[in-house]
């Protein structure tokens, strides 16, 4: 049977400038591309077409999109920075109703708190405004997670939004402002089976170049990824393997 090609295969990158490292499995793959471009040089005389063509430097760049939000494999085939558990995260709306004195609202997760991020008048969407202390009417102060109101604002119903730290359930990369030059490199592998005929490509030696984030109404939220791909230290690109 002649050999074909459908769907957007399996796509694993693997970090090789460290020992050891775990493959970073690109989950829900919408697609991916491997590019090979070579430049051209020309030889031509008195007459229009070259009487020699000679390549030049190849470039090999690829690209894929996939919708697994997944922190180890930003930081092992992007970033290469700090990682750890936990993280910084986000309390959208969350509801209270200003009590009398001492006119205060503790927020779910005071613990952790990080940055007010907004008082919001629950039934107007009125925003509050933030004072360093003393609030009078449709104002607040707020410390340590603890928000303080008016007492001519009792019984106000608004919503909070807010950031927190979290030890569990998170993955967090610190984003250092690092030396230009320093990058991760990985090995990628992609592969595609279809009626039992096989299109493998690997390549040795990786650098990513993008990631995305796009963000979209009504909308998965899938990475770009895109990288572009050197000799190893041993000379060889990589390998192409196919059914026929």
């Amino acid at each position: 049977m002649t050999a074909y090609a459908f769907g957007s295969g399996t796509l694993i990158g693997v970090r090789t400038d460290i020992a050891n490292q775990t493959p970073a499995v690109f989950g829900v793959v919408q697609d991916a591309e491997i590019d090979f471009d070579f430049s051209l040089k020309e030889l031509i005389g008195q007459y229009q077409a070259p009487v020699a063509i000679a390549r030049g430097a190849l470039k090999i760049t690829g690209k894929a999109k996939a919708a697994r939000i997944y922190g180890s494999m930003y930081n092992s085939l992007f970033f290469a920075q700090t990682q750890a558990t936990g993280g910084i995260l986000q309390a959208v709306n969350e509801s209270g109703s200003i009590p009398t004195t001492p006119y205060q609202i503790t927020v779910a997760n005071s613990s952790g708190f990080l940055t007010d991020l907004g008082v919001f008048n629950a039934t107007t969407g009125v925003q509050l405004t933030r004072v360093a202390s003393g609030p009078t009417t449709g104002q607040y102060s707020v410390s340590a997670g603890v928000y303080t109101f008016a007492a001519a604002d009792t019984g106000l119903a608004l919503v909070i939004n807010y950031s927190y730290s979290t030890n569990s359930g998170a993955t967090k990369i610190t984003l250092a402002n690092q030396l230009q030059g320093s990058a991760p490199t990985f090995q990628i592998n992609l592969a595609e089976t279809y009626n039992s005929k096989v299109l493998n490509i690997q390549l040795n030696a990786n650098v990513a170049s993008k990631l995305s984030f796009p963000f979209k109404n009504q909308d998965f939220v899938v990475n770009d990824f895109e990288w572009q791909s050197m000799a190893d230290a041993a000379g060889n690109i990589g390998y192409i393997t196919c059914s026929e």
